[in-house]
Order: structure tokens, then C-alpha cells, then sequence
């Protein structure tokens, strides 16, 4: 009789297999949770630098050059040799894309802040952002008497495409609703004009047009002019629901909030 063959014994093999790779996914999802990349900050003129256009734009000649490292950005108030009249900045001032950079966030953007929890790495925040945004503000003495800006939704980053690719059909659905738009309703009154490189603060109430809504918001900014660029900053607390937009889904994704916050940093010369 001729000696039985032994079959080899696959299952403990197997075993050993699938545990390495559940610890291999479990430690790739724990090196992502502690050593990703920060998310951009939440916008703010203190993390904004102060930049004069690029070479061939042209620069507002009665404006004084303050760098973010003298009295604006200490609080302190501005010397009166550095102040601007109110004939000083009226007019119409339009987003200059030759300011800053879109990949430092110094620009000019548009975007979203939204909380989620992913699948094995838990609680993150989503933050995606365009640079495609058009539009002026009119300046007529102390009061900013219009203003008009649109933000092609289409082109929004984030640090993951797939969650990019999700937005043209689910939540923002871009593909459908491809900008974002919001049109001044009431002038702001400034009440004095600020010297240069001093920030002021101001609500503006306007009609802000998302997924195909438009409704009456008041977005409180803060803003300041210096190097003849004015900045803009500012946020508002968005309710998906007050859009007709539902949260977005992914088997990436266990859950996201119904909620997120707008956000816009607008560079603005003299048009």
C-alpha cells in the first residue's frame, strides 16, 4: 500500500493571513489619524499676510504699505500719516487674482468646513476650497453701498478627490448647481474709514444663492486695506437642510454632520 499524502493545512495559514492584514489596515488607519497632515485654519486676517499684487497688477497709489508685523496686527492704532481719506477708497474694488496664492491660502477662495467621522480613523474635519471666485464691492464714503461675488463650485479641493468627486452628485451637487453666489441687500456702514493697514469689522446682509436657493444671511466679516489691497474675511454657519441639501454618503464616511461653515478670504484691488 502506498503511504497517504497529506494534504496541507491551509486554514491556519489563512488565519494568520487575514490577522496581519486587519493589523496592517489598523495601523495605516492609526498612523492617518495621528500623522495626517493638518487641515487649513479657519480663516482669520491674523493668518493672512498682507501682499501687494503680483508684478503688472496694478497697486492702489494712495494706499500706504503695512506689513502684518506693525501696529494693524498688534491692535494698535495706525499713525495719522498712514491714514486714508474716505476719496481714498471709494470706488469699485474687484477680487484680484494676482494676490497671493491659492496654495498657501494667501488668495482669494471660497469654501466649506464640515465635521464627518471616517471608517477606522474616527472624527476629521473637511475643509474644501475654490479660487474661482469673481465679483466687486463699491465704496461710496463710509459705506459699502454693493456688492456682488460668485464662486465657480465646480473647481472645490479638498485633501481627498473622492470626497471632491462625491460633491457633483450628492450635497452641493455641483454638477447641477455649479456656483455659489452672494449679492448685497444693505449697505454697510463703516461709520469712519479706517486708516490703512487698521482692520474694521462689519456685518453684511445679503442674498446667498447655494443649491439653487437663495436666501437672506448676514455674514459677519472683518476686513482691512494695506500694499492697495483690501482683505476680506468671514464665516457663516450653514444648516444643509435650509438649502434643500442632504449630507453626503460613502462607504469611506460613517456619518456627517447636517451642518457646516462657509468660508471666504477675498483679495480685492482697485478696479
Amino acid at each position: 500500500m502506498s503511504a497517504q499524502r497529506s494534504m496541507p493545512r491551509r486554514g491556519p495559514i489563512l488565519i494568520v493571513v487575514v490577522a496581519i492584514g486587519v493589523l496592517a489596515i489598523g495601523a495605516a488607519g492609526l498612523w492617518y489619524l495621528f500623522f495626517r497632515p493638518a487641515g487649513p485654519a479657519p480663516v482669520a486676517l491674523g493668518n493672512t499676510p498682507t501682499q501687494a499684487p503680483t508684478a503688472g497688477a496694478a497697486a492702489d497709489p494712495t494706499s500706504t504699505a503695512v506689513q502684518p508685523t506693525d501696529a494693524a496686527s498688534s491692535g494698535a492704532p495706525a499713525s495719522s500719516s498712514g491714514s486714508s481719506s474716505a476719496g481714498g477708497v471709494a470706488g469699485t474694488w474687484a477680487i484680484d487674482p494676482s494676490v497671493g496664492s491659492f496654495s498657501d491660502f494667501s488668495g482669494s477662495f471660497v469654501g466649506y468646513r464640515v465635521q464627518e467621522t471616517l471608517a477606522t480613523v474616527g472624527a476629521a474635519t473637511a475643509v474644501g476650497r475654490t479660487p474661482n471666485v469673481t465679483g466687486s464691492a463699491t465704496i461710496d464714503g463710509t459705506n459699502v453701498t454693493a456688492a456682488d461675488f460668485t464662486a465657480d463650485l465646480t473647481t472645490l479641493q479638498s485633501d481627498d478627490p473622492r470626497r471632491d468627486g462625491q460633491l457633483t452628485h450628492q450635497a452641493l451637487e455641483t454638477s447641477q448647481y455649479p456656483t455659489a453666489a452672494f449679492k448685497l441687500t444693505q449697505p454697510i456702514d463703516l461709520g469712519s474709514i479706517p486708516a490703512a493697514g487698521q482692520s474694521v469689522k462689519a456685518t453684511a446682509t445679503g442674498d446667498l444663492t447655494l443649491h439653487g436657493v437663495t436666501k437672506s444671511v448676514q455674514i459677519p466679516l472683518e476686513a482691512r486695506l494695506a500694499n492697495g489691497v483690501v482683505t476680506i474675511v468671514g464665516s457663516l454657519p450653514i444648516k444643509f437642510a435650509d438649502f434643500n441639501m442632504s449630507p453626503p454618503q460613502s462607504m469611506m464616511v460613517l456619518s456627517v454632520a447636517d451642518n457646516g461653515i462657509l468660508e471666504l478670504q477675498l483679495q480685492l484691488t482697485r478696479s
